[in-house]
């Protein structure tokens, strides 16, 4: 990236001690009209999903229609060049999500710069991904996996979403920690993948919890551990594997995030209504639903998050050889 991890950092940290009064009545009148709300993902996903009930309560809590803009394609790159070229007046948002960090180092030439061209405004969700294998394979654990995988190298197939895709960086995170060989087959989506590990012509995935959550509950695919630091609510019994992997962790998170140089009192304002709408139990409850837990967060935290994420898929992407499908 060519803004380095301190200068966004103090550009984040900045918004924090910026005069209260300065553009104060933009704040004041905002939003003055619709708000564009612009996914990268299509329409009926979990992204937009999250994203639509989001809009809901903001429609809600600020008096204007957050209308959410479904513009899938190049990995999520479309929607961001769009969202972050928009004025910076925050009447047009870009939701912001784990493929955004990846594709920073996966793709060689972009229109825009994530770092230095989005104002953080909140943190929306975080879930996991589950590593699971086909119950007609042997290992029942993560390390009976590492056993297995050392000793029958290039053996195992690993299905993924796509190349490039978390559900892909997930598991090369995993060979590049672990140390084992194992053949990744991309696939056009989660649901030929799944149908391929459910008949055992792939051994292995991780996949995102909304689509496999259901297989996993009917016995139809075996998890062996969830990627994120901590268990999972909806599968108690299943560990993270980072207890048997020291340091490893993916998550599927989103967020909200704006034009650089949105006022700053728009940003805390919305942050406001958002990490409001976080605590809300009707709003847990639907994303526990889907997989994920709130990830309420200000702006200074969302955009470490974000470049701490770019910072760990460069190094997978160059580690994989990666390049977009």
């Amino acid at each position: 990236m060519k803004l380095v991890r301190r200068d966004f950092l103090g550009l984040a940290g900045a918004a924090v001690v910026a005069p209260a009064f300065s553009r104060l009545a933009a704040a004041q009148t905002y939003p003055a009209r619709p708000v564009r709300i612009i996914v990268g993902f299509g329409a009926g996903g979990s992204p937009d999903i999250i994203a639509r009930l989001m809009a809901e309560w903001l429609s809600q809590r600020l008096g204007q229609q957050f209308i959410i803009e479904n513009r899938p394609g190049a990995g999520g790159n479309i929607a961001a060049e769009a969202a972050l070229r928009a004025p910076a007046d925050g009447h047009t948002l870009l939701w912001v999500a784990a493929a955004n960090a990846v594709n920073a180092t996966l793709y060689d030439k972009l229109n825009f710069n994530l770092v230095r061209d989005i104002a953080p405004v909140a943190g929306i969700t975080r879930g996991p991904q589950v590593m699971e294998v086909n119950p007609s394979f042997p290992a029942k654990t993560v390390p009976e996996f590492i056993a297995y995988a050392k000793a029958n190298p290039g053996k195992i197939n690993m299905a993924s979403t796509g190349t490039g895709n978390l559900s892909h960086l997930a598991g090369e995170l995993f060979k590049m920690m672990t140390g084992v060989e194992i053949l990744h087959v991309p696939y056009r989506g989660a649901a030929p993948a799944l149908t391929d590990l459910l008949s055992g012509q792939m051994q292995v995935m991780f996949d995102a919890m909304p689509s496999s959550i259901e297989h996993i509950r009917a016995g139809k695919l075996r998890a062996l551990a969830v990627t994120t630091a901590k268990r999972w609510e909806g599968l108690p019994n299943i560990p993270p594997v980072r207890e048997f992997v020291p340091g490893y962790e993916t998550s599927v998170w989103s967020g909200l995030g704006a034009p650089a140089n949105t006022p700053v009192e728009i940003i805390y304002k919305l942050n406001q209504e958002i990490n409001a709408g976080l605590v809300e139990p009707k709003i847990t409850a639907r994303l526990a639903d889907l997989g994920s837990e709130a990830l309420a967060s200000s702006p200074a935290d969302f955009g470490k998050l974000i470049v701490e994420e770019i910072e760990k898929w460069a190094k997978v992407v160059k580690f994989a050889g990666a390049k977009p499908s």
